[in-house]
C-alpha cells in the first residue's frame, strides 16, 4: 500500500506571520478560507513575477462593512521554497457574479 502524497500547499496556523494575520483581519478572511483556496482554488492570473497565487469564490450571504454581499473571492499569494509554502499575503473582494476559473491538473498540486 503506497502512502498518500503530501499536498505541498498544506499549511498550519504557525505559517501565518504577523503581516498576513493583520491583512486577514483587515480583509475579513479566515484561516479555513485560505486553506480551501489553496486546496481547491484555481491559479490567480494577477501574480507578480516569481509569485504564485490561488483564488476561490465562496458563497458569503452576509454584510461586510455595512453592505450585503452574496459572494467573497479570496486570493492567496505565496512562493514555494524547499518544498514548503511561504505565504505572502491574501486579498478579498466582495460582490457577486465573480468569474470562476477552470481547475487544471496544474491547479491540483
Amino acid at each position: 500500500m503506497s502512502a498518500t502524497p503530501r499536498n505541498p500547499l498544506s499549511i498550519s496556523e504557525s505559517d501565518l506571520h504577523a503581516h498576513l494575520l493583520a491583512r486577514m483581519e483587515q480583509r475579513g478572511i479566515t484561516f479555513a478560507e485560505i486553506q480551501q483556496a489553496l486546496r481547491d482554488g484555481w491559479q490567480a492570473t494577477d501574480c507578480r513575477p516569481a509569485t504564485l497565487g490561488k483564488m476561490l469564490v465562496f458563497s458569503y450571504g452576509a454584510e461586510w462593512e455595512g453592505r450585503f454581499y452574496d459572494e467573497k473571492e479570496v486570493t492567496v499569494y505565496y512562493k514555494v521554497r524547499d518544498d514548503r509554502i511561504v505565504l505572502l499575503t491574501t486579498k478579498a473582494r466582495y460582490g457577486q457574479g465573480f468569474p470562476r476559473g477552470e481547475m487544471t491538473d496544474e491547479d491540483r498540486i
